[in-house]
């Protein structure tokens, strides 16, 4: 079986992810997991969703400023990479992931989403369009 990319729109509340095909071509949303009350939770969430997968890599959406300043959600995802990294057998990346909130709501509205669906699936779009853009990239 051949290994695959996943991405992860990491948020305080919620995470969306994405997988990639075998041939890390397309990129497909996987769904949106609420985090937990410990980090230790959410990691098993998560593990538990990519649990199918091989895994090649893991990329995160690196959530920095329009400038390109580091913010403090950043540097919260930092620290969750460094929890994450011991229990997953493949490298973890940061990818630049400015705007791809914003592009995913655009997208979920384009598509006739009401806010309320929007707000459950946009991570999870925003996730797909992080790895899409870094399968192209």
């Amino acid at each position: 079986m051949k290994k695959r990319i996943a991405s992860l729109d990491y948020g305080l509340k919620r995470i969306g992810v994405a997988i990639s095909d075998e041939n890390k071509i397309v990129a497909f949303p996987l769904g949106v997991i609420q985090a937990g009350k410990s980090s230790g939770e959410t990691i098993e969430k998560i593990l538990a969703l990519l649990k199918p997968y091989p895994l090649e890599r893991i990329i995160i959406g690196n959530p920095l400023h329009l400038n390109g300043k580091v913010g403090f959600l950043a540097g919260e995802v930092t620290q969750f990479i460094q929890l994450l990294q011991p229990h997953v057998p493949c490298e973890i990346s940061l990818f630049d992931e400015r705007l791809s909130s914003l592009q995913a709501d655009r997208s979920l509205k384009d598509a006739g989403k009401k806010r309320k669906e929007r707000s459950q699936h946009i991570d999870a779009v925003a996730a797909l369009l992080i790895l899409q853009s870094y399968l192209g990239y």
